[in-house]
C-alpha cells in the first residue's frame, strides 16, 4: 500500500490501494481532492449517525479533510480501489488544456441534496469510466508507470475529460467546484487545526482575513459558525474513538482537544443525548452500526 500524506510534486497522482483484512473504522485525512473507483469489496463512509455504502463499480469523490471510513474485503478476496489525487491547480491546468486544444466547453447546473455541502459523493460509474479504471488497473501493474509523471498526467487528463464532458451529475459538480484555489487554501487551514488549541482570532490571521471576514467566509463554506463546527468535528472523532479503541474517556477527551473531562462529557451529552460511557456501552452491547443511507488526508492520506 502506498502512503501519501502531504501534497507535493513527488507524490503520485494515481494510486491503487489493497486491503486484505477488515480493520474497522479508520480516520483518514486528505490533503488533496480525490476521485476513486471501487474494484472489489465494499467501503463505508461515515457521516454522523449515518453511513454511505460504496461498492464494486462505483465512482466516488472525497474532499479535502477528515473522513471516517471502513473497508470490507469480498469473499476472501482483498478490498481494492484506485484513487486519483488532484489539486485545484492541477484541475485548472487540465481544463484549460482541454478548452484550448479540443474546444471543450464546460458547464454545470447540477444541484441536489445528495451532494450539496457534502465532503463525499458516490454513484455507479458509466461505461467509459469503468473502462478507464480497468485500463488504469493494468497500467499500475507496470512498475515503470509509477515513475512516469507524463503518463500519469495523460491519464489524469483523460479522467477529467470523461467527467467534465459527461452529463451534469454529482461527481461532475464536485469536480468542477474544486477549481477555486483560494477555497482550497482556506479549507485546508481550517481542517489542519481541528485538533489544535487555537483561537478563532488566530485562524483569521492564518487565512489573512479580518475576524469578521473570516467568520462570514467560514459560514459560507461550512454552514455554521466556527466554534460550533470545530466542537462538532471533535465530538464526531471522539465518538469514533469510543467505539474503535479501548482508550479511557479522559484520554479520548484530551486527544480531541477537550482537556477538561467533565466539560467533554457535558458537550458529548448535549450533542448525542448520552454520556461517552453510555454511548460506548450501548455500541458494545448491541454491536450496532450507524444506519445506511443513500444521501449519505488524522492518520494518513492513503485509504
Amino acid at each position: 500500500m502506498k502512503n501519501s500524506m502531504n501534497s507535493s510534486a513527488q507524490q503520485p497522482m494515481i494510486v491503487k490501494y489493497v486491503e486484505t483484512l477488515h480493520t474497522g473504522i479508520q480516520s483518514q485525512s486528505l490533503s488533496r481532492y480525490a476521485i476513486g473507483y471501487i474494484l472489489r469489496g465494499t467501503m463505508y463512509v461515515y457521516d454522523g449517525d449515518k453511513r454511505r455504502k460504496f461498492t464494486r463499480g462505483d465512482i466516488f469523490y472525497l474532499g479535502i479533510g477528515h473522513h471516517y471510513i471502513e473497508h470490507f474485503p469480498e469473499n476472501g478476496q482483498p478490498f481494492e480501489q484506485i484513487l486519483v489525487y488532484y489539486t485545484p491547480s492541477d484541475l485548472q491546468r487540465i481544463l484549460l488544456h482541454l478548452n484550448i486544444t479540443y474546444g471543450l466547453n464546460i458547464s454545470n447546473s447540477h444541484s441536489c441534496e445528495n451532494c450539496n455541502n457534502r465532503m463525499h459523493v458516490v454513484m455507479p460509474a458509466w461505461s467509459a469510466v469503468r473502462n478507464f479504471f480497468s485500463n488504469i488497473n493494468s497500467y499500475l501493474r507496470d512498475e515503470d508507470f509509477h515513475h512516469d509523471e507524463t503518463a500519469e498526467n495523460i491519464k489524469m487528463t483523460e479522467l477529467i475529460y470523461l467527467i467534465a464532458s459527461h452529463e451534469d451529475c454529482c461527481i461532475k459538480s464536485k469536480l468542477l467546484s474544486n477549481v477555486d484555489t483560494a477555497k482550497e487554501n482556506f479549507e485546508q487551514i481550517v481542517y489542519d487545526h481541528i485538533f489544535k488549541d487555537i483561537s478563532i482570532e488566530e485562524l483569521s490571521r492564518l487565512t489573512n482575513r479580518s475576524l469578521t471576514s473570516f467568520k462570514k467566509e467560514f459560514r459560507r463554506h461550512f454552514q455554521m459558525p466556527p466554534h460550533k463546527w470545530y466542537i462538532r468535528q471533535r465530538l464526531m472523532h471522539s465518538r469514533l474513538l469510543l467505539i474503535s479503541t479501548s482508550k479511557s474517556v479522559s484520554e479520548i477527551g484530551n486527544e480531541c482537544t477537550f482537556p477538561n473531562t467533565s466539560h467533554f462529557i457535558k458537550l458529548f451529552k448535549k450533542e448525542y443525548q448520552m454520556t461517552p460511557a453510555t454511548y460506548r456501552n450501548r455500541h458494545l452491547n448491541t454491536l450496532s452500526v450507524p444506519q445506511e443511507t443513500q444521501q449519505s488526508e488524522p492518520m494518513r492520506e492513503a485509504l
